[in-house]
């Protein structure tokens, strides 16, 4: 069959108009204009609960709006609001085998006013070791549907006041969970906290292109963002801009809604989402997948930090855990004759696949993967204030955005449908 060159695609020629309606709307300049908007320095680093963050968010809506898209479940806005708590500790006190111990040593993630637990409350006890990865392990609790008290080695003694990242806002979700550091389990304790709370909102941003014949069979396109604001100077310049992580994801997602949304005929129900407070523990992606039932879900694309060339050079990303299911190897088939490759993670020591906005609903066997160009060992722009505009390769960028386009289309038509992750890959 006779083929046509495009951008960097090799498209076959009764495609020739989706080529070039493709290049008309994912394109260089058209990634330029959004990602100046999210990165400019009057977004200040759009941090969480910030009025910049919610500046961002309208502007994302409105991208929405213009591209036709629905809201979800039939809602007057595009903004998936909600509430966590900020906790301020009134009273705590601790005792173990009858002895009073440093509060310090106490760390008690709860929704509840005036809680009381001891060996007798029924909770799961639980450790982590010396030589384990604390902060994973901890995530891991801190997130449990179950009450858990757990003991962490003293070993840890220097690392333990940073697990107050966990209590810093509480999920409406959240279960009761006691961090406890200490040499060893303690056969009898006796816990005792009273706080206040102050509500917090937040929101997502959320539009949809509902599908023909498969409307309950969704595919989701993600990013988030929120960044971390103003922080410490750099050579005099205190904004982080982000405009990698993750306007460039953000930007893609607004694109590729306008792009499907050109396109139409797409049988399974499409939703574009960017997430808040990913940069605070994921909130905004534990949320929105707690909205959804993950049965329905037959894929998920979180796109993070696609600004910048992979370790590959152009025309190239990762997937995170690509040997979790088949997804990576639909999408590659999509792709066969392009000039484009998408890879496996290559930097699997760094946990990618449970840090991004996937990692949520990839727990409940959604095939949920990020798509990235980071290089992880060495990104020097990284939560710097040098994450700028004139960092980001906006023609690669757009031959990105246009890979995931091109290569979720038989997920998006019904014809393919990614293998689930396994439980036991948790």
């Amino acid at each position: 069959m006779k083929k046509v060159l495009f951008t960097g695609f090799l498209v076959a020629a009764g495609s020739m108009v989706f080529a070039q309606d493709i290049n008309k709307i994912i394109n260089a300049a058209e990634v330029e204009r959004i990602e100046k908007v999210l990165s400019a320095d009057d977004m200040k680093g759009r941090n969480t609960f910030s009025p910049e963050l919610d500046k961002a968010a309208d502007f994302i809506a409105g991208e929405f709006k213009k591209a036709g898209l629905s809201t979800l479940d039939g809602k007057e806005s595009y903004l998936q609001q909600f509430e966590f708590l900020k906790p301020d500790t009134k009273e705590i006190s601790y005792t173990a085998d009858g002895a009073k111990q440093d509060e310090k040593t106490l760390m008690v993630l709860t929704l509840q006013p005036d809680i009381t637990i001891n060996e007798q409350s029924g909770y799961a006890i639980e450790t982590i070791a010396k030589g384990d990865n604390i902060f994973q392990k901890a995530s891991g609790f801190a997130q449990a549907d179950k009450e858990t008290v757990v003991f962490v080695d003293t070993s840890f003694s220097k690392l333990f006041p940073r697990l107050a990242f966990f209590k810093r806002q509480l999920a409406p979700w959240q279960k009761n969970v006691v961090f406890i550091l200490a040499p060893a389990p303690a056969k009898q304790f006796t816990i005792n906290a009273k706080y206040s709370f102050t509500p917090l909102k937040l929101e997502n941003v959320v539009g949809i292109i509902p599908g023909k014949s498969k409307p309950k069979e969704y595919v989701i396109f993600s990013g988030h963002y929120d960044h971390i604001g103003i922080g410490e100077a750099v050579k005099g310049d205190s904004i982080y801009n982000g405009a990698n992580d993750d306007a460039a994801g953000t930007t893609a997602v607004i694109m590729l809604a306008k792009y499907f949304k050109a396109k139409g005929g797409n049988e399974r129900t499409l939703v574009f989402t960017t997430f808040t407070a990913e940069e605070q523990g994921g909130f905004g992606s534990q949320y929105f997948s707690r909205q959804m039932n993950p049965a329905e879900v037959v894929a998920m694309f979180n796109i993070e930090m696609i600004g910048t060339e992979s370790k590959w050079g152009r025309n190239s990303a990762y997937i995170t855990g690509y040997e979790k299911t088949d997804m990576g190897k639909i999408l590659e088939k999509n792709l066969a004759g392009s000039s484009f490759k998408f890879y496996p993670d290559p930097y699997t020591s760094e946990n990618l696949f449970y840090r991004s906005d996937n990692a949520t609903l990839a727990k409940l066997g959604v095939p949920a993967h990020t798509i990235s160009t980071s290089k992880m060992d060495d990104e020097p722009n990284y939560h710097k204030p040098s994450d700028e505009i004139g960092t980001l390769d906006m023609n690669n960028m757009a031959e990105i955005i246009k890979a995931i386009a091109i290569s979720s289309t038989s997920i998006i038509s019904g014809k393919d449908t990614p293998s689930r992750v396994k439980p036991e890959a948790y």
